[in-house]
């Protein structure tokens, strides 16, 4: 054996229960082969499923499975995106599927790390709460027997008697907010116990967090829904454009309430260098809980979503919905609503279809369908050259649209709104035979060829929001757990548990010679300046006596320094 860690096992030896570890942590001892037999194994594995290092180990391999989980579209998600990725990567696809790479918080084996660092964290957390609770019920160890070993250390003699020595200590100690009591011929203190609650409260902040994640991804709801101003919403499935949920989701977890789109007004920078750049967006509606709920209004806004209960319904888009007017051959109105188009650009800049599948009958009187494709500028300028809008509010509007007659497909196929599927479409010709088309005003009319009828865009031009209704039951303990993390983690990096001795024996002359010494979990420079302060109150207290061979009347603090004095 070296004469370090002969040195090492003798300063152990000599500091005794006041060495003991300054922390609840568990002793890191080097990892022996279990014992035959099952059991010896269950224990060996249990030790390093419950280690610090396994635990950081299982933390980031979950971190690291969650990066796919961001870059590869996931089903629960966009089912639409999954799907356009597998025809454009035919080769990976099939391997992404063997791995669970499309579904990856639900997968097996995202499901096995986040299980293993779940019971890693609890079998770390109970025996180290267990430990500090003995040690809060307990009192700090007594001095070593050879206070000069300990890293801060400083004595001096004083004309004081031991005794009062040691009570001016005590008081000192709690005045400081130690825990200190006189054990034998020295004042044991310790302090920091902040430490060890952040660090727990770290780990329990994290169990909370997982637990909440879990229950958030099994118990979520999240749709969506378009809304032209005076349309209404009622929360079921049926109402929703697009709906997606958890696993353990059931119907009847929706909140009760519904609620009906007054009005929606968008303000913009209408000078400078951000002229055209949004303001405000605000939804003003009218909503009720329950069945027989009284109505409320409320004003959403961008990040300020209206909350009923657990759901919360946040502004997400905003568009036009321009009133269109389709008549047939005989001038009847068989169409007549505000469609809404998608915005292709900043300035609104917006498409859409108009499909008319009832009541229409040709010029001939039979019956046929019509499908429009409609093209929106809010603010239309000639001298721009361009059919894109110069600005997103309504000043100069205009729509370009064109016809077509046939059958739309729509009872044969699922069809998205915003398309027109043109396979079994005729389009309209002009005089030189082609494609009907044409820029209308607010009031203006195209009349179809033929007799076919005519389709106007009326000078009543409506506005629509996207909502987003999210339901998410882990969300408040997730935040908590977080806000909890953060304070236990700085807690436990900035608070420094630390012990402090004061010894008060009389000497072989009748002079009391004191010693003060002072131990922290690691070897920090905080240590010798907090016991330096301690050691210079103490001696105004109790000041120096004169050394044997000096005339002096007093001597000075020995400094606190290291344990090779």
């Amino acid at each position: 054996m070296s004469k370090t860690e002969t040195d090492k096992s003798q300063d152990q030896e000599d500091l005794g229960a006041a060495g003991s570890q300054l922390s609840t942590a568990p002793r890191d001892e080097v990892s022996s082969v279990p014992g035959l037999g099952v059991i010896g194994w269950v224990r060996w594995f249990w030790r390093q499923l419950t280690s610090m290092r396994v635990a950081l180990l299982l933390l980031l391999l979950l971190s690291l499975g969650a990066i796919p989980g961001s870059l590869i579209p996931q089903t629960g998600a966009d089912l639409n995106k999954v799907d356009e990725f597998r025809k454009a990567h035919k080769t990976l696809a099939p391997v992404y599927d063997k791995l669970g790479l499309f579904h990856v918080y639900s997968s097996v084996w995202f499901s096995a790390i986040y299980i293993l660092l779940f019971v890693s964290l609890i079998g770390c957390i109970v025996p180290r709460t267990w430990q500090f609770v003995g040690q809060l019920r307990g009192r700090p160890p007594g001095a070593p027997k050879r206070l000069t070993r300990l890293p801060a250390y400083t004595t001096w003699r004083t004309t004081a008697g031991p005794e009062e020595v040691r009570e001016a200590a005590l008081a000192l100690l709690k005045k400081r907010r130690f825990r200190a009591h006189v054990a034998g011929d020295a004042v044991a203190a310790e302090k920091g116990y902040l430490r060890e609650v952040g660090n727990l409260a770290f780990h329990i902040a994290l169990i909370v967090l997982l637990v909440a994640f879990a229950s958030g991804q099994m118990y979520k709801s999240d749709g969506t829904k378009l809304m032209v101003e005076g349309d209404g919403f009622s929360n079921t499935l049926l109402m929703y454009d697009d709906f997606k949920s958890g696993s353990m989701f059931q119907n009847d977890d929706l909140v009760p309430f519904s609620f009906d789109l007054k009005d929606f007004k968008a303000t913009y920078e209408v000078n400078g260098p951000n002229k055209g750049t949004p303001r405000t967006f605000e939804a003003k509606i009218k909503y009720s809980k329950g069945a027989y709920g009284k109505q409320r209004a409320a004003t959403v806004q961008v990040n300020q979503p209206l909350k009923i209960d657990d759901a919360k319904v946040y502004l997400v888009s905003h568009g036009y919905a321009p009133v269109i007017t389709v008549r047939d051959g005989k001038g009847t109105v068989v169409y007549h609503d505000a469609v809404p188009l998608l915005p292709l650009d900043g300035n609104e800049t917006s498409n859409g279809v108009i499909k008319v599948m009832d009541g229409y009958r040709d010029g001939q009187g039979k019956k046929d369908q019509l499908g429009f494709q409609a093209f929106f500028v809010p603010t239309f300028d000639p001298k721009s050259g361009t059919m894109l809008s110069q600005f997103p509010a309504l000043v100069n509007p205009l729509l370009a649209v064109n016809a077509y007659h046939g059958d739309l497909g729509v009872d044969t196929s699922s069809q998205n709104v915003y398309q027109l599927d043109k396979t079994h479409m005729k389009a309209f010709k002009d005089s030189k035979g082609q494609l009907l088309k044409k820029l209308l005003q607010p009031g203006d009319t195209l009349t179809l060829p033929n007799g076919a009828g005519s389709i106007t865009f009326e000078k009543d031009i409506k506005e629509w929001a996207g909502f987003e209704i999210v339901q998410e039951p882990g969300s408040g303990w997730a935040l908590g757990g977080a806000v909890a993390a953060i304070f236990g983690l700085a807690g436990s990096l900035f608070i420094q548990r630390r012990r402090v001795w004061v010894r008060a024996v009389r000497g072989a002359d009748g002079v009391t010679v004191v010693e003060m010494a002072g131990l922290g979990r690691s070897e920090s420079a905080k240590v010798p300046e907090e016991l330096g302060r301690l050691a210079g109150t103490l001696y105004d207290q109790a000041p120096g006596a004169p050394e044997p061979d000096d005339d002096s009347t007093e001597s000075p603090v020995v400094p606190a320094e290291g344990a090779e004095k």
